[in-house]
């Protein structure tokens, strides 16, 4: 099974840069879709084989999530079940036989860090409940921009950036939360080293020096530990501020 995630900072500007072109190139069963600010009814595009599934938040043109699925799942629900954080779309899961499938869109702690409190002490906690409700069905990957880099290795200037929304102890505090309660951050368990990230500031020259934060990422329940078949980034993938981060499973 072939997962891909992907910010698309906008599906609707997204699918003008090429985004059709790398689904029909991409050989996914499942490509998880965040900041997707549509609704259905208004992606003009349509691809054959796949089915589109939308969280979209109440508020026109912000946030929101997706699932494009070529592989249909038994069944498919938005967001935590909680109405004071479901109006932002940033939740959506498939289900399939052996495994849920969530794709995420944590909220961002804001410059000023004006949504930090919220972020670290409602929104992780939250979250984390949830995925692990879900676990005690079947095993669960969820993935999409969380909107932190865990360590410094995920960032290219952690010393300048400490402290800043992204890269707070309490954002990191909430990815250690993750990894504690037995999720496997996948691109590490095949890569240790360092540059390796997922958005790059649009500021000139960014990403072309690759001064960048890793942001979006596949986790996975311990028990597919051993259906772990490689994970990666896919830098060169432009249409967004994003690129997108893939996982495979036997």
């Amino acid at each position: 099974m072939k997962l891909v995630s992907w910010n698309v900072n906008g599906l609707r500007a997204c699918l003008e840069k090429g985004f059709g072109d790398f689904l029909t190139g991409c050989d996914a069963d499942v490509v998880c879709l965040q900041e997707v600010r549509a609704h259905a009814t208004q992606v003009g595009a349509r691809w054959s084989g796949w089915t589109l599934h939308c969280n979209p938040a109440l508020k026109p043109g912000y946030a929101g999530t997706a699932i494009l699925a070529r592989r249909p799942p038994l069944a498919v629900f938005p967001g935590l079940g909680l109405a004071e954080h479901d109006t932002e779309g940033r939740v959506l899961t498939a289900e399939y036989e052996d495994i849920f499938v969530v794709t995420v869109y944590a909220p961002n702690a804001q410059r000023e860090l004006t949504r930090l409190d919220y972020r670290s002490r409602q929104w992780d906690p939250e979250f984390l409940r949830f995925v692990k409700r879900l676990e005690k069905n079947k095993p669960v990957v969820f993935c999409g921009d969380l909107n932190v880099s865990h360590r410094d290795i995920d960032l290219a200037n952690p010393a300048a950036n400490r402290g800043n929304a992204g890269f707070t102890d309490e954002e990191r505090a909430g990815f250690d939360a993750y990894l504690q309660a037995g999720f496997i951050d996948t691109f590490r368990a095949f890569e240790p080293g360092t540059g390796h990230y997922t958005w790059w500031s649009n500021r000139k020259g960014v990403r072309e020096r690759n001064i960048g934060w890793r942001l979006d990422y596949f986790l996975a329940s311990a028990a597919l530990r051993p259906r772990l078949r490689g994970a990666g980034i896919l830098p060169g993938v432009m249409g967004s501020d994003h690129c997108p981060v893939i996982l495979e499973l036997a």
